[in-house]
């Protein structure tokens, strides 16, 4: 986290802010156990488990006085946006990003996820926010530093449901980014559940 400089009273705090679907311990142990020989053969240093995610939005640097706007527009979605089922991901593939120098989990393109991500970014550069626009691919990091090209390759299938989405904040540490949920945002809506 940024500190305002009091001798520039033009700067203010900033937190580094992303939207994600948050997986639960297990659903990030058991990709953890079906990514681990790709990760390892990769060269690349494996993103720890605790630290698996799928980003929807990337927001950057968010002045910390903004971030209740942030959160409105959030509850504001996921009442708008609620399904009756949770969001299903599977990963199946491990895929080297050669630019980023990561290796990332792939799978089926989940259109739900997808709408999600477009509504999230639509809404927050509509507020005068400046998420990553690039089009969504739901993918998971699990490695970096990856200088290798080793080839696409299958891995044990791993299905991820998803019943709510998360505001992220992101810190860079001398060991590599510290995740932490800064609000959690129900998508599943219990009466459509039922019917």
């Amino acid at each position: 986290m940024k500190h305002a400089d009091p001798a520039d009273p033009g700067r203010h705090p900033t937190r580094r802010l992303f939207f994600a679907l948050w997986p639960d311990d297990d659903q990030r142990a058991a990709l953890a156990h079906a990514i681990h020989k790709g990760v390892r053969a990769s060269g690349g240093r494996a993103v720890p488990p605790h630290n698996l995610h799928a980003t929807l939005a990337f927001l950057g640097s968010v002045p910390e006085a903004r971030i209740a706007e942030l959160e409105h527009i959030a509850r504001s979605i996921a009442r708008s946006c609620p399904v009756a089922q949770p969001l299903r991901l599977t990963f199946d593939q491990l895929e080297h990003w050669a630019r980023p120098q990561i290796l990332v989990a792939r799978g089926a393109e989940a259109a739900d996820a997808g709408a999600l991500a477009a509504t999230l970014k639509d809404a927050t550069l509509a507020a005068g926010f400046s998420p990553d626009l690039k089009l969504f691919h739901a993918h998971v990091t699990v490695a970096r530093k990856v200088r290798h090209a080793p080839m696409p390759q299958p891995i044990r299938a791993v299905r991820w449901e998803l019943a709510s989405f998360a505001l992220v904040d992101s810190r860079t540490l001398t060991d590599g980014p510290v995740y932490s949920v800064v609000a959690s945002y129900p998508l599943v809506n219990a009466e459509k559940a039922h019917e």
